[in-house]
């Protein structure tokens, strides 16, 4: 079997300060160390290899029950996460007060108590913590039982009764939103967009939801942001930008006017500012689109969004955020650049980026050959797209970078090749619930296009391709391809014979 590289993966997770607090915590600890010499040698190594650490501490006892010594620093190291993070968030210093709570409860401290049971109840309702809000409501009936006990009746029993039944309230409300978003976001995971009338059905059904659509339905600040991010995602499923542009706005107008409540969504405050980065593109606001990406690297490390899971979402999102910009704007040459650094970066971050947005890198990265020019290069990245066999997971991308593959095969003057890949193309697209038809106009023209034609019967072609091309773009539906590639300036470059790049130019400048 092979040895188990998890006690490698969390080491090399730990940041700088995170591995010198578990130093300084270890050195107040008497007796054998054995697990600090096991986390330096895995610190230093490149990648785990058990045999090197069996070989190198052969002479040492506790290399014979290696596996347990192995788990017994796992564990150290997460206790000194947990201590090293208690007071981070709302939640954990929660989670302690509780404790706290519990400790002077059994010792019949109530006064004390009841202290700890106050300050944590205004912390938790000051960041909307409904179930430690909850728990808290339940020591206080408690302390009401040990209060009449004691012969004081300062506090009405009915009073905490009714808190109780808003905080309930507030939970059922909150648990429904998050349903409602878990179904929206499948959709969204799954395909980024709506691809056919089923599909959309079930988005509108969402967004005619009562607690969607209806007013004043949100009995919380996080509820509200939840309830207009769904809006957002609802509308940006089906490309309607104008109407996501003004959902994703409202949602992040809640969690900037609420700072407490934001910092604990640091998650949804990066999604929704990626949204808006697409509503900004799509508008061709390219100036705020800039402005978008920077604003969501300018999180990094701030409080709320210093933990290892949001600086990957801020590096993934803000870069590929820019790659699609450079993209809509033909900017290739810095896309060039910006891939050396993407690159380097993905590197540090190992294996902790996300399989989506991994396959963006890899698709963005194809477009960026494609856009210089180097059609070989273009290809050989793009296949590591469409050499995945994901069933279920953005299958935008993995559609879209079948038609890509098509027009790098054609500049390629793969003529003989096209043809096969073409079937290929139409056997997959067949077996997937699409209603695009800007994909059958693509294929139809390509095919003729890769049969031996003279200068001037290409152009026919290209010509006529451009006619279908244009009034399908009147759809706002078939304009999704705009978002993997500018077909309509690619067109235009085999028509003009001019730089893709500078086709794009054009095109943004003429609409």
């Amino acid at each position: 079997m092979k040895p188990s590289n998890e006690l490698y993966k969390l080491i090399k997770s730990l940041t700088k300060s995170e591995k010198r607090f578990f130093k300084l915590s270890s050195a107040l600890q008497s007796g054998e160390k054995n697990y600090l010499k096991i986390f330096d040698f895995i610190e230093k190594q490149g990648a785990y290899k058990e045999e090197e650490l069996k070989d190198f501490f052969q002479d040492e006892t506790f290399v014979k029950h290696l596996p347990s010594e192995k788990n017994h620093l796992y564990r150290l190291i997460l206790k000194s996460l947990r201590v090293y993070y208690s007071e981070q968030s709302a939640s954990s210093i929660l989670k302690q007060e509780l404790k706290n709570v519990e400790i002077l409860y059994n010792k019949a401290l109530y006064k004390e108590c009841e202290k700890f049971v106050q300050r944590a109840k205004n912390l938790a309702v000051e960041h909307e913590e409904f179930y430690y809000w909850y728990e808290l409501i339940s020591w206080e009936k408690k302390l009401l039982e040990a209060a009449y006990e004691d012969g004081e009746f300062t506090r009405n029993l009915d009073d905490i009764i009714t808190e109780e039944e808003a905080v309930i309230a507030k939970l059922r409300n909150l648990a429904e939103y998050q349903v409602i978003y878990s179904k929206i976001n499948l959709i969204f995971r799954s395909g980024g967009f709506t691809r056919n009338i089923d599909e959309r059905k079930i988005v509108d059904d969402i967004a005619d939801y009562h607690l969607i659509k209806g007013k004043n339905t949100a009995l919380s600040t996080r509820a509200s942001s939840m309830c207009y991010y769904i809006k957002g995602l609802c509308a940006a499923t089906n490309r309607n930008y104008e109407d996501s542009f003004q959902f994703f706005n409202r949602t992040k107008d809640i969690l900037d006017n609420n700072p407490f409540i934001k910092e604990d969504l640091g998650q949804r405050y990066i999604l929704t500012l990626s949204h808006l980065l697409r509503c900004y593109i799509d508008n061709k606001q390219f100036k705020e689109a800039s402005n978008t990406i920077q604003e969501i690297r300018s999180l990094e490390g701030t409080k709320g969004f210093n933990s290892m899971d949001l600086s990957l979402r801020i590096f993934t999102i803000s870069y590929n955020g820019e790659f699609a910009l450079n993209n809509a704007t033909g900017n290739f040459e810095a896309s060039s650049k910006l891939g050396e650094e993407v690159r380097a970066k993905l590197r540090d971050f190992d294996d902790k980026i996300s399989k989506e947005q991994n396959i963006l890198f890899s698709y963005n990265q194809a477009y960026t050959y494609f856009g210089v020019g180097d059609y070989k290069k273009a290809l050989s990245t793009l296949n590591e797209v469409l050499n995945d066999n994901e069933q279920r997971l953005r299958q935008d991308i993995y559609s879209f970078a079948r038609i890509f593959n098509l027009i790098i095969h054609l500049e390629l003057e793969n003529y003989d090749f096209l043809e096969y890949v073409i079937k290929s193309t139409n056997r997959y697209l067949s077996k997937h619930d699409r209603d695009y038809e800007i994909e059958n106009v693509v294929i139809k023209h390509l095919r003729k296009l890769a049969k031996t034609m003279s200068a001037t019967q290409r152009n026919e072609v290209f010509l006529k391709m451009k006619t279908e091309v244009a009034e399908l773009m009147k759809d706002q539906q078939e304009r999704v391809i705009l978002d993997y590639f500018h077909l309509p300036a690619w067109i235009d470059s085999k028509l003009d014979k001019l730089d893709f790049s500078k086709s794009i130019n054009n095109y943004n400048n003429h609409l």
